[in-house]
């Protein structure tokens, strides 16, 4: 042990240099993470009015990105049909008025897929990265973002199923909300689409939860004197904690409910280890 560190105090300070070492500089911005938490719903808003053709959503996981998007597109009247088929007859839902999710691998076959058969609505490629790497899928991604007023998106290659075309024209828009952080998406997708990235400091993350837990939506059922002991108690061991996200706070919340206020202890095992 290095002369000068106290024993209880060297756990700590061994986590908090690793994470130093290991951590990526965040660009800083102007704008705080609320602030570009609202641009996300501004910008989702103005595709689902048809005002842009796709938003890019990039930063950590576990933060709600995905819930920011979902919640904007609800807002603007949109339904998902992502489990719908072909858009059942009397379930009110058109390619008009909806969006379907996609998670996962998807491949360059399956992208074309699904660009085709959701040519007019809203697609939402949510923690689906693969698409965002593959340089077939980004060739076909670009033709269904491209700024010209007509979109055609063809696949010259054997195609096997009958029921897709060779190419198709495309008025349908994209969000992807991915975990990576923009300067390690395409430039091509970025520059076509209107781009958040909310890269976030230790700081920010805790900013971004105390914000969270002003959501009506968000844990309901627990009390606000709950969730802000929970905060509280994140914040102070922030250094420690081993994944800071919003399952984080979630599973403090449930500790501090069920323990009542001797939480604590047990509280920081769970989180820290």
């Amino acid at each position: 042990m290095p002369r000068g560190i106290p024993r209880a105090g060297f756990r700590k300070t061994k986590n908090t240099v690793a994470k130093m070492i290991d951590a990526k500089p965040i660009k800083e911005s102007r704008f705080t993470i609320t602030e570009r938490f609202g641009f996300v719903s501004d910008m989702v808003m103005m595709l689902a009015k048809g005002d842009q053709a796709s938003v890019v959503v990039s930063g950590p996981g576990g933060l709600g990105k995905s819930h920011t998007v979902m919640k904007a597109l609800h807002k603007a009247g949109l339904k998902d049909a992502t489990l719908l088929d072909d858009y059942e007859i009397g379930s009110n839902v058109s390619p008009k008025n909806s969006y379907v999710v996609i998670k996962g691998h998807t491949s360059p076959k399956g992208l074309y897929r699904v660009l085709a058969e959701n040519r007019d609505g809203v697609i939402i490629f949510d923690d689906c990265d693969s698409v965002l790497k593959d340089p077939i899928s980004l060739n076909l991604l670009k033709a269904a973002l491209d700024s010209y007023s007509r979109r055609v998106i063809s696949w010259r290659a054997d195609i096997r199923d009958e029921d897709l075309p060779q190419s198709f024209l495309f008025t349908g828009r994209v969000v992807f909300i991915s975990n990576m952080s923009s300067n390690e998406l395409d430039q091509a997708i970025i520059s076509r689409s209107m781009a958040v990235d909310l890269s976030m400091t230790t700081i920010q993350k805790i900013e971004r939860m105390r914000d969270m837990i002003k959501d009506k939506e968000f844990m309901p059922e627990y009390s606000m004197t709950f969730k802000k002991d929970a905060i509280d108690l994140i914040e102070s061991v922030q250094d420690d904690v081993k994944e800071l996200t919003l399952r984080t706070l979630i599973q403090v919340v449930k500790i501090r409910k069920s323990a009542g206020s001797n939480f604590k202890n047990l509280a920081v095992y769970s989180i820290c280890g």
